[in-house]
């Protein structure tokens, strides 16, 4: 069978992502490794309904996406509401998966039709429409094995304290992992709201994560060996990260022409994702506290959000201009030449990759943690919200990051960031993450070559799709 070029008789695989640049990143990565990699077609259907505009300018003519990965855009929902992200992305999906069932007797009537749909976790409530149209469905959890094994056990933990979890003490102990401390968890990840989500993980055929053997062992033996999970009516978790965006290319952009001018390994990158927002006060703190280092720095500034953390997660990819309005007076002025910010945008893998660039302040979002080992990047782990505070302390447990200490009303002071960006750049410890973080980012590469974990992992499991086999 030829892979090149359209063949209706390719196997095909459906791929479902909700709204968000962390979702559907990863997902349509994973799809074009399922096209490109494996020689299947794919269909990617995503929620349009407060879709950012970068998800757009992704999805939309596209020139990079391969030509069997078929785009689909669920057709857009009204919607309002004021709830936090989580609960907000749920609402927008229940409401869109409503349409879904003609969606899959379309794509049922195809020859030939999807041997297998795969979701994120906020699409779970498709699993029964899949189940009525007879296609098998693989959950694909954008996040760490660690946060997988917390929500496989989150519905005992939730029956143990009632609900209250204010009860637990200080830490969440998961069957044969790491404990997780309940400050990491409260109050955005222990929220009451996914519980049916968790209950149908095990209605699904398997469980991808975005991860390697090398880099979680601990969770990922767990799933295979502990009684817990063992004992559970649970599917087959299969590892088949990095999973990253590609490089990109062809790209003007003034800020790459910047960094081709300093040296290698002295500019610290800062970015907060794709919906990380600072509040103001923070802002200023960050200026001067990079003002002080003077060290070189690219910063994506977005300006200060009134709506929280996550204040900017349904507008990355609009239009911002930058303004000195938010940043201490005459600091653009003072910085110009080390330093170089931009309120929007930046091309964050041609960035990381750059041999000018020796650090990353990161909101510890884990694609962008993927993204940073990838490239051999040590890490300022600066968490804001979701399960980042525990990506963030697992990174500084790994040693391949430092986490700035924050006073008393959460803000993290100037001088804290001039030593957290000293170290990075110049002190021996830095030198120490980066050579861990190095070694990290070359058992990546082994994981996904032909014969590693990861890509052994994909290709057993594309076989077993090609065989007819969807166990």
């Amino acid at each position: 069978m030829a892979v090149d070029g359209k063949d209706t008789q390719k196997p095909h695989v459906a791929v479902l992502s909700s709204p968000g640049m962390g979702h559907v990143t990863p997902l349509l990565e994973l799809a074009k490794r399922l096209v490109v990699d494996l020689g299947f077609q794919v269909s990617f259907l995503a929620i349009t309904t407060d879709a950012p505009p970068a998800q757009l300018q992704l999805l939309n003519n596209n020139p990079t996406l391969p030509s069997d990965l078929h785009v689909i855009h669920l057709p857009h929902v009204d919607m309002s509401s004021n709830d936090s992200i989580a609960i907000r992305i749920l609402q927008i999906v229940r409401e869109s998966l409503r349409l879904l069932p003609s969606v899959l007797t379309n794509l049922n009537s195809h020859k030939p039709p999807p041997k297998a749909l795969i979701v994120d976790p906020f699409c779970a409530e498709a699993l029964e429409t899949a189940s009525d149209h007879s296609i098998p469905t693989y959950l694909f959890l954008t996040a760490s094995a660690s946060f997988l094994a917390l929500t496989i056990y989150f519905p005992t933990l939730h029956a143990e304290v009632k609900g209250d979890y204010g009860k637990i003490k200080e830490r969440v102990f998961l069957p044969g992992c790491m404990p997780l401390w309940v400050d990491d968890l409260l109050p955005d990840v222990l929220v009451p709201e996914v519980l049916p989500l968790c209950n149908r993980f095990p209605l699904v055929k398997g469980i991808f994560v975005n991860t390697w053997e090398e880099l979680e062992p601990v969770p990922l033996c767990a799933f295979k060996n502990h009684p817990f999970f063992v004992n559970l009516p649970m599917p087959t978790v299969h590892p088949i990260g990095p999973l990253t965006k590609d490089k990109e290319v062809d790209v003007e952009s003034e800020l790459l022409t910047w960094l081709d001018k300093q040296p290698c390994d002295s500019v610290v990158y800062l970015s907060f994702g794709s919906g990380g927002t600072l509040s103001a006060e923070q802002m200023v703190e960050l200026a001067h506290g990079l003002e002080l280092s003077g060290k070189r720095f690219l910063w994506v500034a977005r300006p200060p959000g009134a709506d929280g953390a996550s204040g900017s997660f349904f507008e990355v990819g609009g239009d911002v201009s930058l303004t000195a309005s938010y940043l201490p007076d005459g600091f653009l002025e003072r910085t110009r030449g080390a330093g170089l910010v931009t309120a929007t945008w930046a091309p964050q893998v041609a960035v990381l990759s750059h041999p000018s660039v020796c650090g990353f302040v990161t909101h510890c979002g884990w694609n962008s943690v993927m993204e940073s080992v990838v490239h051999g990047v040590e890490m300022v782990a600066w968490p804001l919200y979701a399960e980042q505070k525990m990506n963030a302390r697992a990174l500084v447990e790994m040693g391949v990051a430092v986490r700035p200490e924050a006073g008393e009303e959460g803000v993290v002071g100037r001088a804290e960031v001039e030593r957290v960006v000293r170290l990075v750049v110049e002190g021996e410890e830095g030198k120490e993450m980066r050579g861990r973080v190095r070694k990290m980012q070359q058992s990546a590469v082994e994981a996904l070559g032909g014969g590693g974990s990861s890509g052994g992992c994909l290709s057993r499991l594309g076989k077993e799709w090609r065989d007819g086999s969807t166990g």
